[in-house]
């Protein structure tokens, strides 16, 4: 039997396989709230076969949109117009479905991927950047500004808030998004956070906001659903963020209630110096999940249905995440599912298309016609 097609639990939520879909930013929001872009998006994601869809990464306030074109969750307009999008969803599928909060700190008011992605000046319709510290991402940058103490405060209350709405929508599952260099992930490295206060300078000081930050959610999230995170487990670059300072984290988050870590890396520095090449990043899920006993899921550039059950098989890893490889096939655990004898659900309307030699990867699915 495959092990990737095998049933795992967090909490309550009970998956059908362990290929999750990961947050992947799709920048067509208008003022924070979803469109119809998303709908058609995330429809054609839901159909896929996969254990569960995460929403991309959703701004807990204007402020930590990546974009102005980025999806938000901090206003009764935006959660209104997610839940359409959601009641629309979950009308034709039954995947379960679940949210990405975050902050985009330092990296905020970009242009989109397709306009170029450089900071936009507030004179040209941006916002002025907020992070640990005034330490610009890239050289040529104008700095962001150095957050107070009572916008340090405030931070805790838009998770929760934002958590609350999101519970509110019905999703299955939270993540915090504490990596790729966005808001907490700079308070956490030293290459970015330079403060003087209880926020910055030894490790326990630069782990307070995350720590801060999902207690907030954890109480605010319901107890039967899980919440994890989502870290870069090392800045790639000497005298940063690094795997040891992670394992002390997950370790605090685990006593605090996280359910799974989301082991990713880099994004805090263009320093960084990573040697790219199938499962880079997967070393990080499995010393994670050896020293805290976690639930980890491994992801980057995990492609190929044998390589994501051998990571499963091997104890590597709970769960494997897959985001750009999901977009160029979206029936991607299909696909997977006849290499290796496993099944899915397809929608009923789907339910012919398999080929005569795969028909025994839709599990249960019986079609008559006259």
């Amino acid at each position: 039997m495959s092990k990737l097609f095998s049933p795992i639990s967090l909490r309550k939520l009970n998956l059908e396989n362990r290929i999750m879909i990961s947050p992947m930013c799709q920048y067509s929001a208008v003022d924070g709230s979803a469109t119809d872009w998303h709908l058609i998006h995330l429809g054609q994601l839901a159909l896929g076969g996969a254990g569960i869809l995460f929403l991309e990464a959703t701004a807990v306030n204007p402020a930590g949109r990546i974009t102005p074109a980025c999806l938000g969750l901090y206003s009764d307009a935006n959660e209104a117009a997610l839940k359409r999008v959601l009641d629309s969803v979950r009308e034709n599928s039954d995947m379960p479905l679940a949210i990405q909060l975050a902050h985009a700190g330092r990296k905020a008011s970009s242009a989109t991927p397709w306009d170029g992605g450089q900071l936009i000046p507030a004179a040209q319709g941006g916002w002025t950047p907020l992070a640990p510290s005034a330490v610009a991402y890239g050289e040529s940058e104008t700095p962001p500004r150095a957050m107070t103490r009572e916008e340090i405060g405030r931070l805790a209350r838009d998770f929760a808030v934002s958590t609350e709405r999101a519970a509110r929508l019905g999703f299955a599952a939270i993540e915090l998004h504490a990596a790729h260099g966005y808001l907490l992930h700079e308070f956490l490295s030293p290459l970015s956070n330079r403060r003087e206060d209880e926020y910055g300078g030894s490790l326990d000081n630069r782990m307070r906001l995350p720590l801060e930050v999902f207690a907030a959610m954890r109480a605010a999230w319901p107890e039967d659903k899980p919440m994890g995170v989502r870290i870069s487990a090392t800045d790639w670059v000497e005298g940063g963020w690094d795997l040891q300072q992670t394992l002390v984290l997950a370790n605090r988050l685990k006593e605090l209630g996280c359910d799974f870590i989301d082991a990713s890396s880099g994004g805090n520095s263009p320093k960084q110096k990573i040697v790219l090449g199938p499962g880079y990043q997967l070393p990080f899920a499995e010393a994670i999940r050896r020293e805290t006993g976690m639930t980890t899921i491994a992801v980057g550039l995990i492609t190929e249905p044998r390589q994501a059950e051998d990571i499963i098989a091997g104890g590597k890893a709970d769960m494997v995440a897959l985001a750009r490889g999901m977009l160029y096939d979206p029936h991607w655990a299909w696909h997977a599912a006849a290499a290796l004898g496993g099944t899915v659900r397809p929608p009923r309307q789907y339910a012919r298309s398999a080929p005569r030699e795969h028909q025994q990867v839709f599990a249960g699915v019986r079609i008559g016609m006259r």
